[in-house]
């Protein structure tokens, strides 16, 4: 049986280096080998009392993604345990010791006791602080796995150059385990967006953005909500291939301010009200909806959103973009998925000129969208 190279580098180095960057396309293996190692070392040291600490930038991505996928692994392998699982604290005790699942917006927790063993799953959604206060506090080794989809980041340049650093780089082709209906929706960028993907294709460093939408945007740490006038949500809908995307959006005269609420893939639309719900949607709450789903957005009120369905016309894209570029707009450094939705959303080029158009690319636009849908709510361009 072909083992993911991801699988291999770990189990073949764990024990010779502090440190350890798995870098490389989407759908390459990353998460679900670390994790599968992770869940190994546990059989294989039973009774050690080690402390094993997965983290992501925030608790929402963390438990939509990587904690979702150890919990299904363990499942698949009939190694999960109720009596085990303490919910309330995110924890899991495995053979002999405590798998953690923290956030970075959870900074008790990011200073507390010591572990042997972290993982950082998405690294480049986190900062460089944040980075080392996980490996202050780490006493054997540090895992990170990220798309590299930032021309510029820390992790080029304080944690590859490092001599106590590993690094390796696959491809969804070295994933042996991948549907062919995958494949080709990953092939399927090499004609629309090569930028894309050399990313996300090949794992390659991203070069510049050329046509690149959104340059007015500024990360901040923390948003001040009771400072705004008006706070609403955005929400655009996926499902099996697009992710549903929400925002959460607030206004302040010229001034937006965004934070990412929810980017996650196959949610029915019941777990998808109660993702709304914890991420602080009240009833009073309005949520601007993507309008071509009227049957999703007539659910999502029985379960008690105020859900609306954002007006659309035939230039209202571009519109919504013009309006957001003529704002000053903040938006949270944990909301990772923004960050990168951000960096990659562009105008078409002309194939002649290969200058940009008025026309964005659809793709790389689910958080975009949503935010759109928010900013309509000041114009009042929405109908129940």
């Amino acid at each position: 049986m072909q083992v993911n190279p991801n699988l291999k580098f770990l189990r073949d180095n764990y024990l010779k280096t502090r440190i350890f960057v798995l870098q490389g396309s989407t759908r390459s293996g990353k998460t679900y080998s670390v994790i599968q190692f992770l869940i190994e070392l546990c059989y294989t040291y039973q009774n050690a009392g080690m402390v094993i600490t997965i983290a992501r930038a925030t608790y929402p991505s963390l438990r939509g993604s990587v904690m979702r996928d150890f919990f299904q692994i363990l499942s698949d392998f009939n190694g999960y345990s109720e009596r085990n699982h303490n919910k309330t604290e995110s924890t899991y005790q495995l053979m002999g010791n405590m798998i953690e699942f923290i956030s970075l917006d959870q900074p008790q927790k990011i200073r507390g006791r010591k572990r042997d063993i972290v993982f950082i799953n998405e690294a480049n959604e986190i900062t460089l602080e944040g980075f080392n206060q996980l490996l202050f506090r780490t006493t054997a080794f540090c895992i990170l796995d990220f798309n590299p989809s930032d021309p510029e980041h820390w992790i080029y340049d304080d944690v590859q150059t490092r001599e106590d650093c590993k690094t390796l780089v696959t491809t969804y082709l070295d994933n042996p385990h991948l549907p062919d209906t995958i494949i080709a929706e990953i092939e399927r960028f090499k004609k629309i967006d090569p930028d894309y993907w050399a990313v996300y294709g090949e794992g390659k460093r991203a070069a510049g953005r050329k046509g690149q939408i959104f340059r007015n945007f500024q990360k901040v740490k923390e948003i001040e909500w009771n400072e705004c006038s008006t706070i609403v949500y955005g929400l655009d809908f996926g499902f099996s291939s697009d992710p549903t995307a929400c925002v959460k959006l607030g206004m302040k005269n010229d001034k937006r301010y965004v934070e990412e609420m929810i980017y996650e893939k196959s949610l029915t639309i019941d777990i998808l009200a109660k993702r709304l719900k914890a991420a602080g949607v009240q009833e009073q709450d309005i949520v601007i909806c993507d309008s071509s789903e009227p049957r999703s957005i007539i659910e999502l009120n029985k379960h008690g959103i105020r859900a609306i369905g954002v007006k659309k016309g035939p230039d209202s894209v571009r519109a919504g973009i013009n309006e957001l570029l003529s704002l000053t707009i903040f938006a949270s450094e944990s909301s990772g998925n923004f960050w990168q939705e951000v960096s990659w959303y562009a105008w078409d080029l002309d194939k002649n000129t290969q200058k940009p158009t008025d026309k964005p690319i659809d793709a790389h636009n689910h958080l975009m969208d949503a935010l759109r849908y928010a900013n309509t709510i000041k114009k009042r361009e929405i109908h129940i």
